[in-house]
């Protein structure tokens, strides 16, 4: 393949990997959570870190980080405390991180709109040696924290009341959850970009439930559409030069649409399945007792 003849591509198919691994294996828990959107939102507050980031004259991609944990650690503190105006609190946050990234990066000296639009939507060409050590680094930190503490997440996910019985920390695993997802959002947004990361962070989950039930079986599927697409995303984009972000989230949501159409008749087998292995009723549970009509029956 002549594409790993460049450096750039090199960058941008290892890239694609981390985050065909990293967006699925935190959207499983969020999924479970029914916080779906909540890489869609930590996407908005990355923004300006961005622009942040190149006012400062620092990495975009570790600006956007520690932008995204702050806003990731408000949404939940407001999810705990905000009841009924929480709704409103996180409308101001997500527009005013879209608001602050636009300002301020048209602040900036070297700073324009193309250089965001790079990485709201991807591009695989603007993917550096230091965005791939960042890059690498986040990666590795989310994978430690998905794989190593995933019964502790799951339990979390599924009940929070069950989990805080059981003793488990469940405000730290909530903010960890969190804080796992802003890595995540920033390291995809070289390749995938800060408004379509959401849908690979979903998608992927939403594909595999529809193939398996059990959560590892689930959390292996997932995690193998997103490295799928991301790689054939990427490659697509290069030989036909079209937006690997928008390529890449097409090709997600094809594979959605291909394994939900496969697993229907799978679903139904199953249901046979189960309904075949089920013991035939007993007669005698349905027998009429010596002495008593069967019910009805009029008297005489």
């Amino acid at each position: 393949m002549d594409l790993l003849n460049y450096a750039f591509m090199q960058r941008a198919l290892l890239a694609a990997v981390l985050v065909g691994i990293t967006a699925p294996a935190v959207g499983i828990y969020l999924v479970q959570r029914r916080q779906a959107l909540m890489g869609d939102g930590i996407g908005h507050v990355a923004m300006t870190g961005v622009g942040l980031g190149f006012l400062l004259s620092w990495s975009p991609v570790w600006m956007a980080t520690l932008v995204s944990i702050v806003g990731a650690v408000l949404m939940e503190l407001i999810r705990w405390y905000g009841r009924a105006r929480g709704d409103i609190a996180l409308a101001m946050l997500f527009y005013g991180g879209m608001a602050g990234g636009v300002m301020f990066i048209n602040l900036a000296p070297t700073g324009s709109n193309a250089n965001l639009t790079s990485y709201l939507f991807g591009s695989l060409s603007t993917v550096s040696e230091s965005d791939v050590t960042a890059i690498c680094l986040l990666a590795a930190f989310v994978v430690l924290v998905t794989v190593g503490l995933r019964r502790q997440l799951f339990a979390v996910s599924q009940d929070e009341e069950f989990a805080r019985v059981t003793g488990l920390p469940v405000r730290f695993l909530n903010l960890l959850t969190a804080v796992t997802a802003a890595v995540t959002v920033t390291v995809a947004m070289r390749v995938v970009g800060l408004l379509l990361v959401s849908a690979l962070m979903v998608v992927p989950v939403a594909a595999a439930q529809a193939l398996s039930r059990s959560f590892a079986a689930t959390f292996a599927i997932a995690v193998a559409i997103g490295v799928s697409v991301t790689i054939g995303g990427t490659v697509t984009s290069y030989y036909q030069d079209v937006p690997p972000g928008a390529t890449i989230v097409l090709l997600t949501i094809a594979a959605f649409i291909v394994l939900t159409v496969l697993a229907t008749p799978l679903a139904r087998r199953r249901a046979r399945a189960l309904a075949a292995a089920q013991p035939a009723p007993d007669p005698a549970e349905y027998a009429v007792p010596a002495g008593r009509k069967p019910r009805g029956e009029p008297d005489a």
